[in-house]
């Protein structure tokens, strides 16, 4: 075995010349020493029965280290025996120590070495009496700090080259750094008071470590861990501090945090869709042109609009837009009529425009009443096309008051029921039919000015209408009106007979053609043959051509005029030689000229 080495600037002396040799000692070694830290083995003096049954490791030898690493911090050596206790030689553990200098403490600029949990063992050294089987270990408390103090026999000052703990570097209790780390993760936590008892023991401190590792796991964030003030009895760590951590939830109230947010996002989206759905609703639509059957009644003056929601309140069809938009695209839209229309259930937006614009889909009897009906005639046509009964519609024109007669019509149906056609739904009752004929007449009568036209060529609107009505029934062409009605105010300006035809029939409730030389010579008042001036009433309906030539009739001092072709054409003219001559013409070509 080589001889050891010493450390650089151990046991050399400040005067000491240089190195003989590499590993040289010094020349005066001075007392021998054994060349390993001496530690006694049995009895000693200190012991005098041997080493107490509870000593270990960590049982600091009574007898202090006057030389090497573990020193006193005055450097004293003991070089006496290793039997005295007072005088136990010095310890280096690394070599034989020389004699004389010591090494140098620290440099007082340095700062002290960091605390470790072998600066919180309890100095034995410093009471003799201590109970040997006592623990060794005190608690501190992570933030106690004191400020350095200067050293003292009980608490000597390190040597600044040290690098180990008092056991030579034995990690006995690995909580120190495990403290520190956990203490780092967790936050600074106050310090708490620490317990004396003799309860913390070895075995306590087990099952602090025990717990320190059960607050790891996911209950280390709950109200229990919040609430634990345990000390660790040798690290001296504290709860109930401010916690610095992240808490965990647990996965009960993560789900329920969950649910909470779905409904909140549910609640939102399908409020929202509702709300829109009011301010501006769906266009939703049907597929098919639907089932059933369902009638339906479009009004007079609708709109597309208000059709598409005429429909979607019938079941027709499921929103207004797709039949607004299948209308705005097809002209033939805008024609469709009042009245009631059968159609189907649920059916799409673009089919319901096209069952409307089907005539065969309107639900209505068409009634078409000539010019120059009168009103039995009239009565008749409506009872035939609609199938009501003859006998409600006389009694509905009996009473002229409740069908809206104008004033100048002095309560006198005839003349004044409009020749047109009339849409007359299932619904509608005589009484209606009459009453709608009547506002047509007033109607016409307005866009015409037939009120004020009358009065300016100084005549009655009653007298007007009587002429229309004459005139209507003598001509069928209505170029030939206004002749007609220039003849007829002729002869009454110069108070001749009319000698019209059509006024006899009518008062005898014939046809024209069916009159006889009998008929011709009954007096009464509508026999113009007979009698001067105008009938007491209208004798038909005219139609606007003849009340316009009633208003405007032709010029000229016309008095006769006779049918001279199949066609209906007559001729005209203010001589009575000219008339005879003409009739003879239409007799002979059998026109009916006679009598």
């Amino acid at each position: 075995m080589s001889t050891p080495v010493p450390p650089p600037g151990r046991d050399r002396t400040p005067g000491s010349g240089p190195r003989a040799g590499a590993g040289a000692w010094p020349a005066d070694p001075g007392p021998a020493h054994p060349p390993t830290t001496w530690l006694p083995v049995g009895p000693s003096a200190g012991y005098p029965g041997g080493r107490p049954s509870g000593a270990s490791l960590l049982s600091r030898d009574p007898y202090p280290v006057t030389a090497g690493r573990h020193a006193a911090p005055d450097g004293s050596s003991g070089a006496g025996d290793p039997a005295d206790p007072g005088n136990r030689p010095a310890d280096d553990r690394t070599g034989p120590l020389g004699g004389g200098a010591q090494p140098a403490r620290p440099a007082s600029g340095l700062p002290p070495r960091p605390k470790s949990a072998w600066s919180r063992l309890t100095d034995r050294t410093a009471d003799a009496d201590a109970d040997p089987d006592a623990t060794v270990a005190a608690a501190v408390p992570h933030d106690a700090h004191p400020a350095p103090e200067a050293p003292t026999e009980a608490h000597p000052v390190l040597d600044a080259h040290e690098d180990d703990h008092a056991t030579g570097g034995l990690d006995v209790l690995a909580g120190g750094g495990r403290d520190e780390r956990r203490g780092r993760r967790r936050g600074r936590r106050p310090a708490v008071e620490h317990h004396d008892d003799a309860h913390h023991d070895d075995l306590h401190h087990d099952d602090l470590h025990h717990d320190d590792l059960h607050h790891d796991d996911l209950h280390h964030d709950d109200d229990h861990h919040d609430d634990h003030t345990d000390e660790h009895p040798v690290l001296g760590r504290g709860s109930g501090g401010p916690r610095t951590g992240r808490r965990r939830r647990s996965p009960l109230t993560n789900l329920l945090a969950l649910v909470v947010l779905a409904a909140v996002v549910a609640g939102i989206v399908f409020g929202g869709r509702a709300l829109i759905g009011l301010v501006t609703p769906e266009a939703q639509d049907f597929a098919g042109t639907g089932t059933g059957t369902v009638d339906v009644r479009v009004g007079e003056g609708d709109t597309l609009s208000d059709i598409a929601r005429t429909l979607v309140e019938a079941g027709v069809i499921a929103s207004p837009a797709p039949f607004v938009e299948a209308a705005e695209t097809n002209p033939a839209a805008m024609g469709i009529q009042p009245g009631v229309y059968s159609l189907r259930s649920e059916m799409s937006g673009a089919a319901a425009l096209d069952l409307l614009l089907d005539p065969a889909a309107r639900m209505v009897s068409r009634v078409t009443v000539p010019e120059g009906f009168t009103v039995e005639a009239t009565l008749q046509r409506i009872a035939e096309t609609t199938g009501m009964p003859i006998e409600e519609l006389r009694t509905a024109a009996a009473d002229p008051a409740a069908l809206g007669l104008p004033a100048y019509a002095n309560g006198q149906l005839e003349g004044f029921l409009f020749p047109a056609t009339y849409d007359v739904e299932p619904d509608t009752t005589p009484a209606d039919v009459l009453r709608s004929m009547v506002s047509r007449f007033t109607d016409m009568a307005t866009d015409m000015q037939l009120e004020q036209r009358a009065a300016a060529a100084g005549r009655s609107v009653y007298d007007v209408v009587v002429v229309a009505s004459m005139v209507q029934s003598e001509t069928r062409l209505d170029e030939e009106r206004p002749n007609v009605a220039q003849v007829i105010y002729n002869r009454l300006n110069a108070g001749i007979p009319l000698g019209i035809d059509a006024t006899l029939a009518y008062g005898l409730g014939k046809n024209g053609n069916d009159l006889t030389v009998t008929d011709l010579r009954t007096p009464g008042p509508y026999n113009t043959r007979t009698e001067a001036g105008l009938v007491p009433t209208p004798i038909s309906s005219p139609g606007e051509a003849s009340l316009e030539a009633a208003l405007a009739p032709s010029t000229g001092d016309l008095l006769y005029y006779v049918l001279e072709s199949s066609e209906g054409r007559h001729f005209f003219t203010a001589s009575y030689d000219e008339f005879m001559a003409a009739r003879q013409r239409c007799a002979d070509a059998g026109l009916g000229c006679g009598g």
